[in-house]
Parts: C-alpha cells; sequence; structure tokens
C-alpha cells in the first residue's frame, strides 16, 4: 500500500481562512500563510488553500498568497477558486503553487482540464467535485457549482471518472452533506469515485474524529484525506492524526 497523505485544507476569503457548515455560516480561523506554515511544521503532506469567494480583486491578493507560500512552505501546495482560462493557472503555478485546482470552469468547459494537463502536467491539475446527495438516490450524487449554489444535475461519479480521462492528476472529492458536520465521510461516495478512477480520490468533508481518518481511507478507498475545522481550531493535530493512522496499520510519513 502507498502511503496515504493527510492535508489540511484552509478555505480563504479576503485574506483570512474561514470555516463554516455546509458551506455556510463562516468562522474566521486565521492568516493562511501562517497556518500553513505550522502544517508543514506539524508534518502535514501537502495543504490545499481554497479562495471561496474568488472576486476578481480577491484573485490578487491569492496570487500574493500563493507567492509569500512559496516562500514559507516546504510541502507541495495546492490552490483552488476561480480558475476560468489556461492564463489564470499560468499566473498561479508561476507565483509558486504546486497544483491548481479546478472545479466550476472546468465544469463548463472540460476541455480546459486537457488543454491545462497538456500544458503543466498531469501532476499540476486537480479537479474538485463538490457533491450531494441526490434526493431519492440512496447511490446516487450530483454535482455542485459555485461554492455548492448551483446543482448542475450532473452524476458526481460520472465526472469524477471524465475529469479523469481528460488529463486531472487527483480528484478533490467534497461530500457537500457532511461538510462541516464533523460525521464522518461520506464513505460510499468516496469509495464510488475511488473505483471508478484510476487516480488518487482526495476524502473531503465530515471529519470530527480520529476514527474518520481512517474509515476514509480503509472503508472509503481514498489515497489521501482533508480535513480543515479539527485542525484549525486545535481539536486534532496532524501528528495524532498520522501516529493513530499508522497505529491502525496504514502507511504514513513520519518524520
Amino acid at each position: 500500500m502507498l502511503t496515504k497523505r493527510v492535508i489540511p485544507c484552509l478555505d480563504v476569503m479576503d485574506g483570512r481562512v474561514v470555516k463554516g457548515i455546509n458551506f455556510v455560516n463562516l468562522r474566521d480561523a486565521g492568516d493562511p500563510v501562517e497556518l500553513a506554515a505550522a502544517y508543514d511544521a506539524a508534518g502535514a503532506d501537502e495543504v490545499v488553500f481554497l479562495d471561496i469567494t474568488a472576486t476578481h480583486e480577491g484573485r490578487a491578493t491569492t496570487i500574493k498568497m500563493a507567492a509569500h507560500a512559496s516562500e514559507e512552505l516546504r510541502i507541495p501546495y495546492t490552490v483552488g477558486g476561480g480558475f476560468r482560462d489556461l492564463e489564470g493557472i499560468r499566473t498561479m503555478i508561476a507565483a509558486g503553487a504546486d497544483k491548481v485546482s479546478l472545479n466550476s470552469a472546468a465544469v463548463r468547459d472540460p476541455a480546459l482540464i486537457t488543454a491545462a494537463a497538456a500544458l503543466f502536467g498531469t501532476q499540476a491539475i486537480l479537479c474538485a467535485v463538490d457533491a450531494k446527495r441526490a434526493s431519492g438516490g440512496r447511490d446516487k450524487w450530483t454535482v455542485y457549482l459555485n461554492g455548492g449554489r448551483i446543482d448542475t444535475g450532473m452524476d458526481a461519479v460520472g465526472w469524477a471518472a471524465e475529469a479523469a480521462r481528460r488529463g486531472a492528476g487527483e480528484i478533490l472529492l467534497t461530500s457537500m452533506d457532511r461538510d462541516g458536520s464533523k460525521d464522518g465521510f461520506d464513505l460510499a461516495l468516496t469509495r464510488a469515485a475511488a473505483r471508478t478512477v484510476d487516480i488518487p480520490v482526495i476524502a473531503s468533508g465530515g471529519v470530527g474524529v480520529l476514527e474518520h481518518f481512517a474509515e476514509g481511507i480503509m472503508e472509503g478507498e481514498a489515497d489521501a484525506v482533508l480535513a480543515a475545522s479539527v485542525f484549525h481550531f486545535g481539536e486534532l493535530s496532524v501528528r495524532q492524526v498520522k501516529e493513530y493512522l499508522a497505529s491502525c496499520g496504514i502507511p504514513v510519513r513520519l518524520d
């Protein structure tokens, strides 16, 4: 079994990290680069910055943040939110980001994934999928856009498969139903995607206790587990999570 990754996620709005429940009721959680540097020191494998509003004005702020992060972090980091074209991706990678996360723009124009992967390499292109269980659908989830505001009606697992075919190097799969709930990952969703695509799946949405991280990997079959609030508000540390995973027989990087 390959080493499994633990990834703190930092939702950024107006230059600050925020965290809410089901994508609303946001609380301030600190400076993004300071938090990311602390996670780096604590043994995180990667960090993800998501610009959750991604306004035109905010984009300049995010580029500045990415450049600062490249000076402070030793671990890879991803920046997502608001990318619409190759030039925007190029600018963010030039600022220092190891990867960019595509979401709404990729759904609207899937060819963007193909073109970006060709230019920057599949390893630099992550496709974020925000999924919510369909009403009346026991094992069906649909893709949401614009920070969870628009239901596309598209099958989430099917879209993940298309993104992989088009050259995405990873899928960041977030359960909107579980986001901030601390009820654990949507294991059925994560497992369905992991069994469908041949690229790594990052499980996101719902972590509340240590056991949830192990469940995401062992039952959800995820390649990486991502969390936000339990880290930001000091409920769990990256080290605690990694030591717990190791105790469950899951291979992790422990420095």
